[in-house]
């Protein structure tokens, strides 16, 4: 069980760390930034189960948004993004673009694999398997876009707000609708789902391949 739930996770952080191809980050930082996406669970739990409270006023394809963008993608993104900054965004070793990508990622894959152990423990090995191809995946696509905007950003001072305000709220956004086709419960939107993740795909292979192929813009 805990094989299934950790392998999908550590596919992708080797895949991404050898994708890093003009300096690797130090292994020590990258541990730092896995036990911190793992951390983040805490306080996440806690607000989320606050936030719960209101839900009880609203139903249907109402509820499924609030679920979506403010319960779950809202929380998560937010402290993912918080502990980006606290840890990497000052940090000497962040002087690619490409970094902002790896450190993203370790961060969400941090708290991916912690949700991912809690979800295969209370529901079995298919949960385990459907999430090792849609959730994981998709929080290092979200962990991938928020890293992009957040490279862009370190390297791009006269842009800096903005470009930190998209690292929030693009991944925020990516987030609460892939919550919401799945807790929608409509047909159509269901059926949306595997569109939109092929979507995520191309977009997070995209972005990592801007940034692999073009100058790095080192710190000087």
């Amino acid at each position: 069980m805990l094989s299934i739930a950790l392998a999908p996770v550590l596919i992708i952080l080797v895949y991404i760390y050898f994708r890093d191809k003009y300096e690797k980050e130090p292994l020590g930082l990258l541990l730092t930034g896995l036990i911190a996406g793992a951390l983040i669970t805490v306080p996440i739990v806690l607000v989320e189960k606050f936030l719960v409270i209101p839900v009880e006023s609203i139903s249907g394809l109402t509820s499924a948004a609030y679920h979506a963008f403010i319960i779950a993608a809202l929380t998560e993104e937010g402290f993912k993004f918080i502990a980006l900054l606290l840890i990497f965004w000052r940090h000497r070793e962040f002087d690619e673009r490409f970094d902002g990508i790896v450190y993203a990622v370790f961060v969400s894959l941090g708290f991916a694999a912690v949700e991912n152990i809690l979800y295969v423990y209370a529901s079995g090995m298919e949960t385990g398997i459907m999430r090792a191809l849609t959730a994981v995946p998709a929080h290092a696509l979200f962990g991938i876009t928020m890293g992009y905007y957040l490279g862009l950003a370190r390297f791009m001072p006269g842009e800096k707000r903005i470009l930190l305000l998209k690292a929030f709220f693009y991944p925020l956004i990516l987030h609460g609708i892939y919550n919401f086709l799945l807790l929608s419960g409509h047909p159509v939107l269901l059926l949306l789902f595997i569109p939109y993740l092929v979507y995520l795909w191309r977009s997070g292979s995209k972005k990592m391949k801007q940034f692999s192929s073009g100058s790095q813009s080192n710190l000087s």
